[in-house]
């Protein structure tokens, strides 16, 4: 017989009992749909975390002042000794890192004429804008003389233009933070969601010096050279690890730290911090692999099932193949064949399921969704086999047959 012999003969027997053929089906349609529902959040979860993190600024590190340890509890409110503009001076001056910037930050209502917007002030550097990645969309940045003189300039977030400016050029505007004049001499292109959900574009930024004497002050009343946190960039992606290891010698020594219990800071990378989303993602594609591998098992063993049936009810067809010159191979070749094309069906099926499942998940929990061709085919060709292996049993079983024995079966 040639190929398409077997493809015909094959097509026949499914469409002799549709609804039997599509119950056969189902384990795999749902095996497959699970497969592709969690290759395709997956790849899509793990390409927003890419996202997020080019987002944040390539290679940054976080610098941030922590309680002190003692006895291996944190101590609420115990920072030994908090970060400061020198220690961001010095760890710029480290040979893996490329730039640092401290800042300060808090709420603050932002005016501008009738209108109003509250939103995150940011004190910091120059630095801080080349570390995060950030572009202008129109204006300029800090200059040596604002941060120097604690210029009352400001660089607002898209958001904030939007909301305050509408379709207006915001450059060159004045806005009123805390009841003091500032003005607009830059705006920032558009950056998106941040890795922990916060709106990176609702923000303003002003100088450090600005920040502490005008309107939010130091983070220690007592140290007025205090800062809430510093960020740091790695020379590259490679040098990352050195750079965390020099901060860490470089505080240990600024902040007299005797060991890592009497540690008062942390070094984090944007990687760290997105680790939580990742894993939530891990453990839902876990779970939908778990659901795909049982469904495959049960949908294989009920095309072996259903298979072994239509062996018995096609024993007189098949004697009568064998009688007129069939061979046993040929025999369990349309067999292999016919449990192979209805998983191949199942697949199909299961890759459009799964793919709307994907969609529904993703548009439910705020997920991408990233499908890709290779996988779809890979996931039919998998049911394909899985038809392969299950069907050989029911297949060989009917090449066995005796020829008279099966034309006298009723």
């Amino acid at each position: 017989m040639r190929l398409l012999d077997y493809l015909s003969a094959a097509g026949g027997a499914m469409r002799a009992n549709p609804f039997r053929t599509f119950l056969t089906m189902l384990g795999i349609i749902i095996g497959v749909g699970s497969m592709i529902s969690m290759a395709a959040i997956g790849a899509g979860a793990q390409a927003q975390v890419q996202d997020q993190i080019r987002s944040f600024g390539a290679n940054v590190l976080m610098i941030n002042a922590v309680p002190r340890n003692r006895n291996g509890i944190r101590e609420a409110g115990n920072v030994r000794r908090p970060l400061t503009s020198g220690d961001a001076r010095a760890i710029a001056e480290l040979g893996p890192v490329r730039a640092a910037a401290p800042s300060v930050a808090g709420a603050a209502q932002v005016v501008h004429g009738s209108l109003n917007w509250a939103t995150t002030v940011n004190g910091t550097a120059r630095d801080h804008f080349t570390i995060r990645g950030w572009e202008l969309a129109a204006g300029r940045l800090f200059s040596p003389d604002d941060e120097r003189d604690a210029g009352k300039v400001v660089v607002i977030g898209s958001t904030v233009a939007h909301k305050l400016f509408g379709d207006g050029d915001p450059v060159g505007q004045i806005v009123r933070i805390l009841n003091a004049p500032f003005e607009v001499i830059g705006v920032l292109r558009e950056k998106g969601t941040a890795g922990d959900g916060q709106k990176q574009d609702d923000v303003v930024f002003v100088p450090l010096m600005t920040a502490m004497m005008r309107l939010i002050g130091s983070a220690n009343t007592v140290n007025r050279d205090a800062v809430a946190y510093i960020l740091a960039s790695a020379r590259s992606e490679t040098s990352m690890t050195a750079a965390i290891m020099e901060i860490d010698a470089l505080l240990y020594q600024r902040h007299d730290v005797a060991d890592d219990d009497d540690k008062d800071f942390t070094v984090t990378t944007a990687a760290s911090i997105l680790a939580a989303q990742k894993a939530s993602t891990r453990t839902v594609s876990f779970l939908l692999g778990s659901i795909a591998a049982v469904s495959l098992l049960v949908g294989g063993i009920s095309i072996m099932n259903i298979m072994l049936v239509s062996v018995t009810e096609r024993t007189r067809e098949i004697g009568l193949r064998l009688a007129v010159g069939a061979r046993p191979r040929d025999v369990r070749k349309q067999f292999v064949l016919e449990a192979a094309i209805i998983c191949a069906a199942g697949g199909v099926f299961g890759v459009i399921l799964g793919g709307l499942l994907a969609v529904g998940v993703a548009k439910f929990v705020g997920w991408r969704v990233l499908l890709e061709p290779q996988t779809a085919l890979l996931a039919v060709a998998f049911a394909s086999c899985v038809g392969i292996f299950f069907g050989y049993y029911p297949a060989k079983k009917a090449a066995s047959l005796q020829p008279v024995i099966a034309l006298r079966s009723d």
